[in-house]
């Protein structure tokens, strides 16, 4: 009698559900095609693939960025999330409420993070990005054109990023003087002159660990997914960075998208996968566009293909754009997005390395992750160790934002100094002293001015009491109310649930009427109420992922500054960007952390 498959525990929840294949690029393809998903076209389509209309619509209401209803000519896309707060967005938002709100034509949506964060506020015009300063003229250059703007999707009409790297990236992790010496480890590595095991070794020598949030070493993942029996496998790039302040992928990807591929081509033959996705955010259009010209050069080049360099190897790199939600930064959710099915996080074990897409290993990680893989393989561990400062060791990518003169990404030493970061960006707008900072994205606890030289890295950032999360640096002036700013923070939190989770979705909620309501009473970080220590705790416990588990971090972190300097942050100023007199931000009806990558 033939031997029963061994059953891996924690996934009993997954019966049932339909196997697939994933209906989300079809919906996509409808979207575009005609610009909203009419309902007939839906009945077509389950029609076609015999699957039941209530399981499309299921996905539908799931994701933000699907359409049930025919849109305007103009949808005006406008962000409100804590970068753009900072800069005066509710004043932005307000102006262009006056201008556009009587016009017919015209749509103005309040939104979660756009990932333009260095152009904050930021907004899109039918998902094309712009500043606020640019939209009206956006907004004329639709209602004068033929066929509407586009954000770039597909290969789309989107100009590609100014700062794509034509003739050479300038950023310290490229290996590559000339495009011409591009791919060079992963020529080296089809040529039999560098086996995939020392590329595992010198990831683990240089002690790479995943640039996306929680830091797991990056040559221990490859090497659980290249142990594992079970085929095929599968590796995906993580680029659905969607947390405010975060937006180092975007530049990378639009200046190095032959690191990352490479990287991830890399990945692929360590851990004997043939099949890999770029799974992108749908906001970064313009960026998408770039990868897929990089992919067409690779398939012209003959690295991408079923015979990739004459070895008889294929190797397959597709993109995946996400239909909308933050929550599908978080591992599991992406996976079961792509599977096909509303994106909410699984019970981990098992982990993706065992058990991921369709049930087989999947090796996932970040963009800055695979782009850093080349440099550590070609120049090796001890020339990225040298590139740190003092005991640290290796580069890190920083997007910074807020009250910075000079908003943007930099490539700095690990171990540089969060004053020392400031200082590059410009130093706080205006020559203001520093109010405080988040060292890793809207996640991560916010750090008082006198822990500016607290060195960015894994374990220091932690020892300060928060994390170097996503990567994200975002800085709040003197004088700005740091408890309207972590309320921010918390509406973003709470409309971004995938309301899988109790913990989540009610006590997310729930603190933050609780604190909107203190704000608008002209309360401070000494009158918050102790539920809210309560309801800290019970989402930190037991929310299924890092979202619910976080989301109320950043009050706290700001409640226990408070009580160490005996005042409330901000002196009680309510400073918001550049405008005194600001309340805590109104939240907009919910429609949901990336993990180890």
């Amino acid at each position: 009698m033939a031997k029963a498959p061994a059953r891996i525990p924690g996934v009993e929840a997954r019966a049932g559900k339909f196997p697939g294949p994933s209906l989300i690029p079809a919906l996509t393809a409808i979207q575009e095609r005609v610009g909203w998903l009419p309902r007939e076209e839906l009945i077509a389509l389950a029609r076609d693939v015999r699957r039941p209309l209530y399981e499309i619509e299921g996905l539908i209401s799931f994701y933000p960025h699907f359409k049930t209803s025919p849109p305007e000519r103009v949808e005006l896309r406008v962000c409100h999330d804590l970068s753009c707060w900072l800069r005066g967005a509710d004043e932005q938002i307000a102006a262009l409420r006056e201008r556009y709100g009587a016009a017919a034509d015209v749509d103005i949506i309040e939104g979660s993070c756009l990932g333009r964060c260095d152009i904050a506020p930021a907004c899109a015009v039918n998902d094309a990005p712009v500043s606020t300063a640019g939209a009206e003229a956006a907004v004329t250059a639709v209602r004068d054109a033929k066929r509407p703007l586009s954000n770039g999707h597909g290969g789309g009409h989107h100009a590609a990023p100014e700062r794509e790297a034509l003739a050479g990236s300038s950023w310290p992790n490229d290996p590559y003087p000339a495009p011409a010496d591009r791919y060079g480890v992963l020529r080296s590595v089809l040529a039999g002159d560098l086996g995939t095991a020392a590329v595992i070794g010198a990831l683990n020598d240089a002690g790479l660990r995943g640039m996306g949030g929680a830091g797991f070493p990056t040559g221990r993942k490859w090497s659980l997914v290249a142990a594992q029996d079970a085929d095929p496998k599968y590796v995906i790039c993580n680029a659905d960075e969607s947390e405010p302040g975060t937006f180092k992928d975007r530049e990378i990807l639009a200046t190095q998208p032959h690191l990352v591929l490479e990287g991830m081509l890399l990945g692929m033959l360590a851990v004997g996968a043939d099949e890999g996705w770029v799974f992108i955010r749908h906001e970064y259009g313009p960026e998408e566009a770039v990868v897929r010209r990089e992919l067409d050069a690779l398939r012209a080049a003959g690295l991408l293909g079923p015979d990739v360099a004459g070895t008889g190897q294929r190797l397959s790199v597709e993109v995946f754009t996400s239909p909308g939600g933050y929550i599908l930064g978080e591992e599991s959710a992406l996976l079961e997005c792509m599977e096909g099915h509303r994106g909410e996080p699984r019970n981990k074990p098992p982990f993706p390395g065992v058990f991921g897409l369709y049930g087989k290993p999947t090796l996932i990680n970040s963009v800055e992750t695979f782009a850093h893989v080349p440099v550590i393989a070609r120049r090796g561990a001890d020339w990225w160790n040298q590139q740190g400062k003092g005991e640290h060791a290796g580069l890190k990518f920083f997007a910074v934002s807020g009250h910075v003169e000079r908003p943007g990404v930099y490539c700095v030493p690990m171990g540089t100094t969060a004053r020392e970061l400031l200082d590059l960006a410009g130093g706080v707008s205006g020559g203001r002293p520093v109010g405080g900072i988040q060292p890793g994205g809207a996640s991560s606890n916010f750090l008082g001015p006198g822990q500016l030289d607290v060195e960015l890295d894994f374990g220091t950032v932690r020892d300060a009491g928060s994390m170097l999360g996503s990567g994200a640096l975002v800085v709040m002036a003197e004088g700005t109310d740091l408890l309207a700013a972590a309320v921010n923070v918390l509406r973003f939190f709470r409309n971004e649930s995938c309301g899988k989770c109790v913990p989540c979705r009610v006590g997310s909620a729930k603190a933050h009427a609780m604190l909107s309501d203190l704000l608008a009473r002209g309360g401070g970080a000494n009158d918050v109420d102790g539920r809210i220590g309560q309801l800290e705790e019970v989402m930190r416990r037991t929310s299924i992922c890092g979202l619910g588990q976080v989301a109320l971090g950043p009050v706290a972190s700001v409640l226990r500054l408070s009580t160490a300097t005996g005042a409330s942050p901000g002196g009680g100023a309510h400073e918001k960007g550049s405008t005194a007199g600001g309340t805590a931000p109104n939240g907009s009806t919910p429609p949901g952390r990336r993990d180890e990558g």
